[in-house]
């Protein structure tokens, strides 16, 4: 098999899931209501804002957003579990590879898998901590007295918060799934593409919007 097809299979998985995420943000910019993580994005907004209104509701607040802090905590430890394996088994062949560049064959292409591996595994552990770190702050916020005057001050921030970890938090297991296809390409370059349709499918089903209607629109 050829070095060029093999180093053609990733450059295409590359584009491919690029492509997928540049159409998602760009047709969930034009309307949230046809992409999942925008609808969610909008409801964790929404629930901000009315938790803001109800007083009392406090404890239930926080008591959400500590669930929250826990699926995030979760996707985290996972990603650095993994993380800390991919490294015990691959780190030192990466760290040779990198310092002794090979001119061709197999070896630059798994070097390069490798790295891409560890790379995602970083993001995704990096994108769960910040997650985690925003939902902390907004359970700070969330916490005060609906009547309080720093609460009122500070709802805006929360709402921002709330929705930014939620976003990381998200990103963190989109990055999980991608190292799917990558750990496929170390094992066969030619696995790639067949992995990179399934990762595909499945970023499809985290991104359908739920049945028409289920959402009402602004009145």
């Amino acid at each position: 098999m050829t070095p060029w097809l093999e180093w053609g299979a990733l450059a295409a998985s590359v584009v491919i899931v690029g492509a997928y995420e540049y159409r998602a943000h760009v047709t969930g910019r034009r309307d949230a209501l046809h992409q999942a993580r925008f609808i969610n994005a909008r409801m964790r907004g929404a629930w901000v804002q009315a938790m803001s209104t109800q007083s009392g509701f406090e404890v239930v607040a926080v008591q959400a957003l500590r669930n929250a802090l826990m699926a995030a905590t979760i996707a985290a430890s996972t990603a650095a579990l993994a993380l800390m394996a991919a490294l015990t088994i691959g780190g030192a062949s990466i760290y040779t590879g990198l310092s002794h560049w090979p001119q061709s064959g197999l070896g630059p292409l798994h070097v390069v898998l490798g790295t891409l591996v560890v790379a995602l595994l970083f993001a995704s552990y990096t994108c769960a901590a910040m997650s985690m770190r925003f939902f902390s702050h907004a359970t700070m916020i969330v916490a005060m007295p609906v009547a309080s005057p720093e609460r009122k001050r500070f709802n805006g921030v929360a709402t921002h918060w709330v929705q930014r970890a939620g976003a990381l938090y998200s990103w963190s297991l989109r990055l999980f799934l991608m190292v799917v296809p990558t750990v496929a390409g170390i094992v066969h370059p030619m696995a790639l593409m067949p992995a990179t349709l399934s990762l595909l499918v499945a970023l499809h089903f985290f991104d359908q919007p739920p049945p028409e209607g289920a959402v009402a629109g602004p009145e």
